[in-house]
């Protein structure tokens, strides 16, 4: 009998605004303008490729607006292969402007919510494989944002793990279960994208022959590996570098391309455009992870040396990174050298095992 062939893709983060929903915030990073323009022309691109589904690993809105959700899974809806979805942080938030939480399945009824009431699901995509998409957003009732798999949620994921339903199983979660800088899990800043049990979920994951996950949330291209586990996460599509995935499993290889979009009739030198737009924008973020351990410089250090450092996170973004900064102090150059990407690499990937085993890569 042949191996089947997976053919697939995975775009995260479109933060959909529709005119009506827009808001200016100061600092974003991401071009919310274009949200809509450029999710079309990815998903025009899609559609002309051999596609078995499409995954959207959360973020699916700005800001949970019934207007987004509405016009996004209508969108989905038209394509000529299945897509599969679920929730990120932006898209239930304990905000009055928000759907509530317990809505959102009724939005995505052709999208992976067919039989559930719950914010996470399981179901047959192919034969023999399946799809778990969990749900890693919760909110204390000051309405912090915590990322986890909450009890309720671990006790369905191990029932239905010890059930064994298919023979190969995809996962995608928003939060991320590997670090995809260097000591993540010990920055104030790196923290909020990690979810706080993920090396338990790594370690039940592993246990049932599962060995990664597609993740959304961090805004870069990126694929990490911690202990034989992988996390491959795609950057947010409405910020640099406007990334998807496209994706082959076939024969004990998953194959890994990027595609970008790098134009609109609107914004003819889009990617141009928004690379400068995030190197604008950097300094804030940058005087941010300069003055909090593990550097912990003073505000007036951080302040000088943050211009230098504006082209690092877009670096991050588009994945593939190599920092050699010879003119910055130490110990701030060997912090971001550090952050230098290691192999098989982050946007063109051949990963020789089955996704159940995925091969290593360092963290």
């Amino acid at each position: 009998m042949n191996a089947p062939v997976y053919r697939f893709a995975v775009l995260t983060d479109p933060h959909i605004t529709t005119p009506e929903t827009y808001r200016h915030y100061a600092h974003r990073l991401h071009r919310l303008e274009y949200s809509i323009p450029v999710l079309e022309a990815a998903l025009d691109r899609l559609s002309q490729q051999p596609l078995d589904f499409l995954l959207i690993p959360g973020d699916l809105t700005q800001h949970g607006e019934p207007e987004n959700h509405t016009w996004l899974s209508k969108r989905l809806g038209q394509l000529p292969f299945p897509s599969y979805v679920i929730p990120g942080n932006h898209d239930i938030p304990p905000d009055p402007g928000a759907i509530p939480a317990t809505e959102f399945p009724a939005y995505y009824r052709q999208h992976g919510y067919r039989d559930t009431e719950e914010l996470y699901y399981a179901q047959e995509i192919l034969p023999g494989l399946g799809l778990i998409g969990l749900n890693s957003n919760q909110f204390t009732p000051q309405g912090e944002l915590i990322g986890a798999i909450d009890p309720r949620q671990w006790a369905w994921l191990e029932h239905l793990l010890n059930a064994r339903p298919w023979q190969n199983i995809l996962v995608m979660v928003h939060h991320n279960v590997c670090e995809h800088l260097p000591n993540q899990s010990q920055s104030i800043l790196g923290q909020r994208y990690l979810l706080d049990n993920r090396q338990a979920l790594q370690q039940l994951l592993k246990k049932h022959g599962i060995h990664g996950v597609f993740t959304g949330h961090l805004h870069v291209q990126d694929i990490a590996e911690e202990e034989g586990f992988f996390d491959v996460t795609t950057g947010s599509l409405v910020s640099y570098p406007h990334a998807y995935r496209l994706l082959t499993w076939q024969a004990g290889q998953l194959r890994i391309t990027t595609e970008r979009i790098t134009t609109l009739p609107e914004a003819p030198n889009l990617l141009a455009d928004a690379r400068r737009w995030m190197e604008e924008r950097s300094p804030q973020f940058i005087v941010h992870l300069l003055t909090h351990p593990p550097l912990s410089l003073s505000l007036a250090q951080a302040q000088a040396l943050a211009p230098r450092l504006g082209h690092f996170w877009p670096d991050i973004a588009w994945g593939d990174a190599e920092f050699t900064l010879p003119d910055l102090p130490s110990p701030v150059r060997e912090f971001f050298e550090a952050c230098s990407d290691r192999p098989p690499g982050d946007n063109e990937a051949v990963l020789p095992l089955p996704l159940r085993e995925l091969c290593r890569k360092s963290a």
